[in-house]
C-alpha cells in the first residue's frame, strides 16, 4: 500500500543502501519511494502458512521461499517490490544478499487496499521477469486461489481454486489443499454470516 512518496529521484544504490537501516519498508519505481503499510493478521497468516507448506515442500531442493522481507528486482524497468512470498530456484540469485532478480513463483495475498494494484499494474510489472512463471493471488474474503501461469506460448493464463479443491503450482511441483493455505484464518465472508 502506497502511503508516502519522496519529492526527488533516488538511484536503485541508494535505495537498497536505506532500506538497509529503514525501520519502514518501502518499494521503488522509477526513482520514487513508497512507504508500506503493515499487513493484518490474516494477511500474515496466510502469508506464513504457505510459505511453511512450500518451504516444506521445497526442502533440499536448491529452491528458496522468502516471505515479507525479501525484495525482488526488475531491473528492465527500475523497479523493487516486497513480494508477500516468492520462490527463486535460480542459483543467481544466490549471490545477491538483500534482493532477488529471478524468482519463479510470486505469491500476493489481497488486501482491500492493494487488491486493484496486485491484480493490474503490479502484476504487469511482475511480467517484465522472464523466470516468472506463476503469479498467484490469494483473497481474505472468501476461500479463492487465483494462479496465473505463464504456458509455452508467454501467454498467462488462469487457474483458479476454491474452497474444498486442490491448489497446484506447477512452477515448483507443488499440491496442497485449499484449507491448509487457510488454516487459522477467519475469513471476511465468515465475518458476514
Amino acid at each position: 500500500m502506497v502511503i508516502s512518496q519522496s519529492e526527488y529521484y533516488i538511484s536503485p544504490e541508494e535505495y537498497l543502501e536505506g532500506e538497509k537501516f529503514s525501520e519502514i519498508k518501502h518499494e521503488y519505481i522509477d526513482g520514487q519511494v513508497y512507504a508500506m503499510a503493515g499487513a493484518s493478521d490474516a494477511h500474515v497468516t496466510v502469508s506464513m502458512n504457505i510459505s511453511m507448506l512450500l518451504r516444506n515442500h521445497l526442502r533440499g531442493s536448491g529452491c528458496r521461499v522468502y516471505m515479507l522481507d525479501m525484495k525482488v528486482q526488475i531491473d528492465v524497468i527500475n523497479r523493487y517490490f516486497y513480494p508477500d512470498v516468492m520462490v527463486t530456484c535460480d542459483p543467481r540469485d544466490r549471490g545477491s544478499e538483500y534482493f532477488k532478480s529471478y524468482p519463479c513463483l510470486i505469491i500476493e495475498v489481497l488486501s482491500e487496499s492493494t487488491e486493484g494494484y496486485d491484480r493490474g499494474k503490479k502484476f504487469a510489472n511482475y511480467r517484465h521477469l522472464e523466470s516468472l512463471l506463476e503469479y498467484v493471488l490469494i483473497s481474505l474474503d472468501q476461500m479463492s486461489v487465483e494462479c496465473f501461469r505463464r504456458n509455452q506460448e508467454g501467454h498467462w493464463v488462469l487457474y483458479p481454486y476454491e474452497k474444498e479443491q486442490e491448489v497446484h503450482l506447477a512452477s515448483v511441483d507443488f499440491h496442497c489443499a485449499i484449507a491448509a493455505i487457510y488454516e487459522d484464518v477467519l475469513l471476511v465472508d465468515e465475518n458476514i454470516s
